[in-house]
């Protein structure tokens, strides 16, 4: 029998926890210093556990400010364009707010957290069980979750005080235009190009729609009728 020296073992280094809260605050004072001030917003960021919204495998990585693949060919938006899209939505508590790609769930929660209602509507049926399997462990139970054509809107629920559309498509829908309510504001980005979008924001003021460019987007594919 062959013999070894003797060979001092060696503890292995404990794995560093993850700390969630730690990570959420910084992730919310990096989002300040790129320009993000609505507080609301940032509590509300400061508040979601991301890191619940994607793959386990890629959960040391939810606090840092980039996108991240959830499967189905989709992502998680980086904090940065959630707060930024969130702000320009300009939403009050107790407003109606229709989601267009639900996609994670992670937007859906933010405007739950900033005490919204929120209705969504997903394509995918995979990534639609999945995310409502995700927010029902959470207790989030005040989200109303759709599996349909988002470019269709969702018009037994409608008018909505605010639309935010997390895909970009050829243009903006008519039956999304239609279920804005009066005063009400809708996001989305649109362009001629997949993957090459100008994010819109839309104001619906006694009837007569008001179109304003907020400069490039680059979304996954709205697909549907008014869609790719």
């Amino acid at each position: 029998m062959p013999q070894y020296p003797n060979i001092p073992s060696v503890t292995p280094r404990p794995r560093r926890a993850i700390d969630p809260v730690r990570l959420r605050e910084r992730m919310v004072r990096e989002l300040a210093s790129k320009g993000i001030h609505d507080a609301a917003v940032l509590q509300a960021l400061r508040t979601v556990p991301r890191h619940l919204f994607v793959p386990e495998a890629l959960r040391s990585q939810a606090y840092e400010d980039t996108a991240l693949p959830i499967g189905q060919g989709q992502t998680i938006s980086q904090p940065y364009t959630v707060a930024l899209m969130t702000s320009m939505l300009e939403v009050q508590a107790g407003m109606r707010v229709l989601e267009i790609g639900t996609g994670s769930g992670y937007q859906a929660a933010v405007l739950d957290a900033m005490r919204c209602r929120v209705f969504s509507i997903e394509r995918l049926p995979e990534l639609f069980e999945n995310t409502r399997r995700v927010l029902q462990a959470m207790g989030i139970r005040s989200v109303h979750l759709m599996r349909g054509d988002g470019t269709m809107g969702m018009s037994a629920a409608a008018p909505f005080d605010r639309i935010i559309v997390t895909a970009g498509g050829p243009e903006v829908p008519a039956p999304l235009v239609a279920q804005l309510d009066n005063n009400g504001i809708m996001l989305i980005p649109v362009g001629e190009k997949k993957r090459t979008q100008r994010l819109l924001r839309i104001r619906k003021d006694n009837g007569r729609v008001f179109q304003e460019d907020l400069g490039n987007a680059v979304f996954v594919d709205l697909v549907g009728n008014h869609g790719w």
